[in-house]
């Protein structure tokens, strides 16, 4: 899954400057890439699925701090930006209908032809679509997302994603994300009873009903830190707040996988 992934992400493929198309042998620029767009038929295909989600994700008892949420309320419309680890971004449409009802939110998802149906999935689940990767209109959706705090509205961040390994912090698309000069929060997920993929990532599929803890640290507009430390250092402190933030312990049903690999199995230990 790509979605939050582009400011945080390693690169798909070749790089591609964006300021200008590469030129073919014959010196004629080359013709522009287009953005792949889902046909119509698939937001049909995709409803019922997102439907399902949606009515999944509601059944979670989310619970969070009393007063973390009230910092959290406190910064709405100030461009937030959202930094957690790509195996909890299933919960990310659940986060923001509770507890930011009304507000929009932001994610990154590739241009590419697969990333026309995850745009189409996640729009129907309420998170709002920008084009883009770090290989394929980067600096344009770096733009737009800047843009888009400075409306008021909100974005996420994986800097683990999209493709790995497993908490591994790629700092330079978080360094890009404080020059917005947004207020950041970093999102901790602790489930209670979950199963595990065997994905890169090993993403958290949660049980129905279960219980899942909300943990955030929250790094202000006007922090000391954002003066007194290099862009560089600024970024490992983020990174070993978000890991106190990271419980992997005592969840069940899910496999045993080691930082920085891939799930062994889908098949957990409880």
């Amino acid at each position: 899954m790509r979605l939050f992934s582009c400011l945080g992400m390693q690169q798909d493929g070749p790089a591609i400057d964006a300021r200008a198309p590469h030129s073919p042998e014959d010196g004629r620029p080359a013709p522009e890439r287009q953005v792949n767009r889902a046909p119509w038929w698939l937001w049909c295909v995709l409803f019922p699925m997102a439907l399902f989600v949606r009515l999944w994700l509601a059944t979670l008892r989310i619970q969070a701090e009393p007063a973390q949420l009230a910092l959290w309320d406190s910064q709405a419309g100030r461009g937030r930006l959202f930094l957690f680890w790509h195996n909890r971004l299933v919960l990310s449409p659940a986060l923001k209908r509770r507890f930011v009802p009304g507000q929009v939110v932001n994610g990154l998802i590739s241009a590419s032809r697969d990333g026309a149906w995850l745009t189409v999935f996640f729009e129907l689940l309420g998170i709002r679509v920008i084009r883009g990767s770090s290989s394929w209109r980067g600096p344009a959706a770096l733009l737009e997302i800047k843009r888009r705090l400075a409306l008021g509205e909100d974005a996420g961040i994986t800097p683990d994603g999209p493709r790995g390994p497993c908490y591994a912090w790629k700092g330079g698309g978080v360094r890009l994300a404080l020059r917005t000069g947004h207020p950041l929060f970093l999102v901790g997920l602790r489930f209670h009873c979950a199963r595990r993929l065997a994905s890169w990532d090993g993403l958290y599929i949660p049980v129905p009903f279960s219980r899942v803890e909300l943990r955030l640290d929250y790094l202000a507009e006007d922090d000391p830190l954002r003066m007194t430390l290099s862009e560089e250092d600024l970024s490992e402190n983020l990174r070993r707040r978000l890991e106190a933030l990271t419980d992997d312990s005592g969840m069940a049903w899910t496999p045993r996988v080691r930082r920085g690999s891939r799930p062994d199995s889908v098949s957990g230990t409880k």
